[in-house]
């Protein structure tokens, strides 16, 4: 950390510098463990034992971790740690869309010199790509992407007002007009995609093209609609609001709508004077991580709505779930406080027995927490789906050493919450109901031929560690971070997926059996114990933190990660961040892609016809895609087989 300024560091970096956790005595609970590269806690997480607790119908999914061979339709490729994208033989790549791409024929031209003018920057492909669905609507191939966030040294390149404090640290808006330009880099991108002989691109001026940004406007419903805690003085009733941010995840609904996710939506915010000291609102910020200085956007500097000193209630209308109808470019977002408050990943569906819409969540951060969402009423194909968001319960998972869970539903007798609280709180209300602490639950997806589920949780350095006189660091509200079955390292640095069945294959169930589909690790630095991953990792297949994940019509897992790639150290071999296909019926796991250095390689989807692959790499550190001397531009891929087969 610099000067303690925010430069340099990741948004859980920052919010650790900014909101040291707090600390406990002692183990709630110590869990004896015997952990060996073949299993957990004497055996009955080993993979090869799944049947000690889940019983025999299990065993498909646990037992042949080590079979050769497998379904895989390419020959995995090697780390790599160059500044381009890499794809099996008999695959081809090019690029889609790029930041500062048009959407529209009037969008001011990109240059390498000075990007993208402020006017106009909301009429272009924004930056930092992430999750994104498609959608065929009227024989049209829709593609809808989130901008997480900005890089600002190549965002506000053509600047003449951002500043920087030294050589080494990266430019910071200093002007209305630098905020207002990166506030429209980011938020959502709905855009025409068409195929031609020259491949794939972006269709301009189509009906269905717009930007989504940080200033429009958005409806709010749910139980948070209306409270007090969400009313400002631009928007008295607390049902309206502008923006979506740090849209990280997706996911989309059966009825044809799409999903963003507010993730790390804190740093947005600042003060310019006090900072409140209304007591809810204080613990709020404590819990979510709002300071007075920011992350380094300087919105509450250059626009007052994000200035708490000023307006404290406008961060508790950031960190929901938007719903976005892709086939109406008029339609209003609309935000579902039902489905929670807090750094949303991305979401999830499942249809329960009797039809019930199911939403699994996740928040990232170090020691948070897993959630499912049930709605009141069943879906119905044709039917009216205006409840389906916005009645129903919202449950926190809680997960026991025997591989069985629970989901506990946050209503106000088991929180002690009001359900507006519940809902702009819910960090809060799984705390006090006990939820397991996580290590950063990111991506969650449901594979469609089986009654299961899957979260990447990325990793976590703090899972377990100590202070000088030995006491455990916790979350930011009190939870201790101990070492428990579902997150069984401590410093977790590699980061593991685990997967859930919902018990009688009825994802409405409240209970559920679980096992670690896989740990990554590092058997070429680690001969033995838990950092050696477990036994589907190989010297062929190294990675670390994965993030994205996505799980095909075959019902191949499609891993993607977002960590350390200086291939050094712990992480000797693992090149660049990459793809990796997964098979859930022999635990086996492949390379697949990797991308340019210093990228995320995050968001998937595919073409109506399976033919096209959508892949998202987010901020290239090198040149890529446009050369030697230019920009690095974020920028969606597809990806195809040679042959013209379908690509999952």
């Amino acid at each position: 950390m610099k000067d303690d300024k925010h430069h340099g560091l990741t948004f859980d970096e920052w919010d650790e510098a900014r909101f040291p956790r707090a600390e406990i005595q002692e183990f709630d609970r110590v869990v004896e463990r015997a952990i060996s590269r073949r299993g957990f806690l004497g055996g009955v997480l080993a993979f090869g034992s799944g049947a000690a607790v889940m019983g025999t119908a299990m065993l498909k999914g646990t037992t042949a971790l080590a079979q050769a061979g497998g379904r895989f339709p390419f020959t995995q490729i090697a780390a790599q740690t160059d500044g381009t994208v890499h794809v099996p033989e008999g695959y081809d790549w090019q690029v889609l869309v790029r930041w500062g791409d048009p959407l529209f024929s009037d969008a001011p031209e990109f240059s390498q010199e000075t990007g993208v003018p402020t006017e106009g920057s909301d009429r272009v492909f924004g930056e930092n790509t992430d999750g994104m669905e498609l959608f065929s609507i009227d024989g049209r191939e829709i593609l809808v992407v989130n901008s997480e966030y900005t890089n600002n040294d190549i965002n506000l390149v053509g600047s003449t007002t951002a500043e920087a404090d030294s050589l080494e640290e990266e430019r910071a808006p200093s002007s209305a007009d630098d905020v207002l330009r990166l506030q429209n880099f980011q938020g959502v991108t709905v855009m025409e995609v068409a195929e031609g002989d020259d491949g794939w691109s972006v269709v301009i001026d189509s009906p269905y093209n717009r930007r989504i940004t940080h200033n429009t406007p958005m409806s709010i419903d749910g139980p948070a609609a209306g409270h007090a805690l969400m009313q400002t003085a631009d928007d008295p009733s607390g049902t309206q609001s502008l923006g979506t941010f740090n849209n990280c995840g997706s996911g989309r609904t059966p009825w044809g709508t799409y999903l963003t996710c507010e993730e790390n939506f804190n740093g947005y915010f600042g003060a310019t004077g006090e900072m409140p000291t209304d007591e809810m609102i204080a613990a709020g910020y404590a819990r979510y991580g709002i300071s007075a200085e920011g992350w380094g956007y300087n919105y509450h500097l250059y626009d007052p709505r994000f200035d708490v000193t000023a307006n404290p209630n406008e961060p508790h209308r950031a960190g929901w779930i938007v719903e976005i109808d892709p086939s109406d470019a008029s339609s209003t977002p609309v935000k579902h406080t039902a489905l929670g408050r807090f750094k949303h990943e991305n979401a999830a569906y499942a249809l329960a027995d009797d039809n019930r819409l199911v939403v699994y969540m996740g928040d990232d951060e170090r020691g948070e927490f897993m959630y499912k969402w049930v709605s009141r009423d069943a879906y119905e194909d044709g039917g009216d789906t205006s409840t389906l968001l916005s009645e129903g319960q919202l449950y926190a998972a809680t997960f026991a050493d025997d591989q069985t869970g629970q989901w506990v539903a946050l209503t106000p007798e088991a929180t002690g919450m009001e359900p507006a609280e519940i809902a702009i709180f819910t960090r809060t209300a799984a705390s006090a109901v006990g939820a397991t602490t996580m290590d950063r639950p990111e991506w969650i997806a449901v594979n469609p031929l089986a009654a299961e589920a899957y979260c990447c949780l990325t990793n976590n350095s703090r899972r377990g560690a100590t202070n000088d006189a030995g006491e455990i660091l916790t979350n930011a509200g009190g939870d201790p971070m101990t070492v428990n079955a579902p997150n069984p390292r401590e410093t977790n640095e590699y980061g593991q997926i685990v997967r859930w069945r919902p018990d009688g294959g009825d994802h409405g169930a409240d209970t559920f059996a679980w096992d670690l589909y896989v740990m990554a690790g590092n058997p070429t630095v680690h001969q033995d114990g838990p950092d050696a991953g477990t036994d589907n990792i190989n010297a062929g297949n190294l990675f670390n933190s994965p993030d994205g994940m996505q799980i095909d019509t075959t019902g191949l897992i499609w891993i993607q990660t977002d960590g350390d790639d200086s291939n050094e150290g712990e992480f000797e071999g693992m090149g660049n961040n990459q793809m990796l296909a997964g098979d859930p019926e022999t635990g086996e796991i492949r390379r697949f892609l990797t991308g340019p250095n210093g990228s995320e390689v995050t968001g998937l989807t595919w073409s109506s016809d399976r033919r096209t692959m959508f892949v998202g790499i987010q901020h290239p550190g090198a040149p890529f895609p446009d050369g030697e001397g230019a920009l690095p531009r974020s920028a969606i891929i597809t990806v195809k087989r040679s042959d013209g087969e379908a690509v999952g």
